[in-house]
């Protein structure tokens, strides 16, 4: 990837994008850590997906909304809190265990991770201007990318305050706003499907070939969130590790999608690596 230019469409000719999906997290290193971020790209990350949460007083951090009791062992809302008390927490590990990780600044993180890898800004959109006058400022917005449900608001702040940062609506069943979004002044690269069966509409070949033929990049969830609403027809990270790498992964690559997130940065590569399904 040459250092100082990025381009998800070219890019994309290279090989499969992967997402790693809050970094690289385990044993002690938390998710949403600088830790676990760099270690991601260790593992061959293209993109990494990051929390982006919002202090009482207006500072920017990386944090998970909601997630305070799991990750902190804490029983308040961070962005109820000022950013001088937050900076002095810090995470615990799966054994509920005070680590040496604290609450990672988004302009550190920005500073950190310029001109190496993508980066896909989760929670964008609870502080929309906020975060792109960051990013902005930091000279980064070709190594973002902010995804939504597509609605008339969503468009109409990318339109008047976001126009340049790349975008990718979040569609489950079908895709109805593709034509509109074509023709608007949104920076619209892609579409994230989401869906329960492998006969869906959102991945069959007359989809993918059309968002093809469009210019327009496919991303596919490995990920699961809860066991019970799948992502991507039950083709995923847990499906690939306890059932089958081509079942769960090899399906996805074989579909043609574009960009895979995972929790699995490392075997995910290593598996489409030796199944020659990386490279393009």
């Amino acid at each position: 990837m040459n250092k100082l230019s990025f381009n998800l469409r070219e890019k994309s000719k290279e090989n499969i994008i992967v997402i790693a999906h809050r970094g690289a997290c385990g044993g002690n290193i938390p998710c949403n850590t600088m830790a676990a971020y760099e270690i991601a790209l260790k593992q061959g990350a293209d993109m990494i997906e990051v929390d982006v949460s919002c202090s009482r007083d207006g500072k920017l951090f990386l944090f998970h909304p909601r997630m305070e009791r799991e990750h902190l062992n804490l029983r308040k809302n961070l962005r109820w809190m000022n950013y001088s008390k937050i900076q002095k927490l810090h995470y615990v590990n799966f054994d509920d265990t005070p680590t040496q990780f604290g609450i990672a600044d988004f302009d550190d993180l920005l500073e950190q991770f310029k001109g190496r890898c993508y980066i896909n800004i989760d929670k964008f959109w609870d502080n929309p201007q906020k975060i792109y006058e960051t990013i902005k400022a930091h000279g980064m917005t070709e190594q973002m990318l902010v995804k939504s449900k597509p609605n008339k608001k969503v468009f109409e702040v990318l339109e008047n305050i976001a126009p340049d940062i790349p975008y990718m609506p979040i569609v489950r069943d079908n895709h109805p706003e593709h034509e509109k979004l074509l023709k608007s002044n949104v920076n619209y690269v892609g579409v994230e499907v989401l869906f329960d069966k492998d006969d869906s509409y959102l991945a069959s070949d007359e989809f993918i070939e059309k968002m093809h033929k469009d210019n327009i990049l496919c991303w596919a969830n490995a990920i699961i969130y809860d066991y019970k609403v799948q992502l991507t027809g039950g083709h995923s990270d847990d499906s690939a590790l306890t059932v089958s790498e081509d079942y769960g992964w090899g399906w996805i690559a074989d579909k043609g999608f574009d960009m895979i997130q995972t929790d699995w940065t490392m075997m995910l590569i290593d598996y489409l690596k030796r199944t020659g399904k990386y490279y393009k």
